[in-house]
């Protein structure tokens, strides 16, 4: 038994709301999502739900997993249930900035177009260690590859929505725990400072990255009329092993483990955010519990997003 809320919100969802509840009636003809994928088995458990959803409303899928025996067998189990699924499971270490921009001209020169993206892979919490690239691996997995892999892969989001006039919508897997960053929000100058580093106050600064991508893409999208619409969203504390690296994470899910969401609820915010149309032409906003919610101060800082984008280009060399 857990304690989730019942009690609805704007919406009329509530965070016991199910995936299948905030996309019931909700047709996905004529849709391309792609998917980054976790890493785990409970994790992979969520992420089936995510696209087993997904199929059901008929979208092509084209899901990214750094494990492709992860990817394989969640294909396996889905189109044992949708025999009819169109999935294409793709290989891509999000952490490493040269196996990004070869999945984006391995994905560009198959032609395919795309509509939503959903940035669902992360690590938490982890020891200290440097990315390939030589930056913070929460940083780098969380925050900078998402953001490399979304540049590269826009101007064919931008064609797709223009040729379908279909909205193009980007959600991105954030985290309530973008509140507990450093007091900086973001230590442009600390990223990879092991002495001061903090494992779970570096993942709330690459969750808090993820909120201010969502907010600065918004502004950018504006400024061209594009219709493509990006949020950030928590889905809440969910029975995967994510967090399994002990420590803080042990403790955390020990003494919460009554609140903790099963994986269709878990999956339902990233589903509403990405599908109902509810969330037309609604950006730059975070969501928590399939309903609107507010975000850290930080978090609602348009200059902290602009610096932010400015480092992250710098960070992956893009022009």
């Amino acid at each position: 038994m857990t304690w989730i809320s019942i009690f609805t919100g704007k919406s009329g969802f509530a965070a016991s709301s199910t995936a299948e509840d905030v996309t019931k009636g909700v047709d996905g003809t004529g849709l391309t999502a792609i998917v980054t994928g976790n890493l785990t088995f409970n994790s992979c458990l969520s992420l089936n739900v995510l696209i087993d959803r997904l199929n059901l409303m008929q979208p092509n899928m084209n899901i990214i997993f750094r494990n492709m025996e992860s990817g394989k067998k969640v294909k396996e189990s889905i189109v044992e249930k949708i025999p009819n699924a169109k999935i294409d499971v793709m290989e891509l270490d999000i952490s490493s900035q040269e196996s990004v921009r070869q999945f984006e001209s391995q994905y560009c020169s198959k032609g395919y177009p795309w509509n939503i993206l959903i940035l669902n892979a992360g690590i938490m919490s982890p020891p200290f260690s440097l990315s390939k690239d030589n930056i913070e691996l929460q940083f780098a997995t969380n925050h900078v590859g998402n953001f490399l892999l979304t540049n590269l892969l826009l101007d064919t989001m931008k064609k797709t929505v223009k040729e379908s006039g279909k909205e193009g919508r980007i959600a991105i897997l954030s985290s309530e725990i973008h509140r507990m960053t450093y007091k900086e929000g973001i230590r442009f100058d600390k990223i990879n400072d092991e002495k001061s580093y903090s494992a779970f106050s570096a993942y709330g600064q690459s969750k808090l990255a993820n909120v201010l991508h969502a907010k600065e893409l918004t502004r950018r999208f504006q400024g061209e009329g594009v219709k493509i619409t990006a949020n950030a969203m928590h889905p809440g504390v969910i029975a995967t092993n994510l967090a399994r690296n002990g420590g803080f994470n042990a403790f955390f899910y020990g003494v919460f483990n009554r609140i903790l969401k099963n994986i269709p609820q878990g999956t339902a915010t990233t589903c509403y955010v990405a599908l109902n149309p509810q969330v037309e032409g609604v950006s730059g906003e975070y969501f928590a519990d399939n309903n609107l919610g507010k975000a850290s101060k930080h978090a609602q800082h348009a200059e902290l997003a602009k610096k932010l984008w400015d480092f992250s280009m710098n960070l992956t060399k893009s022009n």
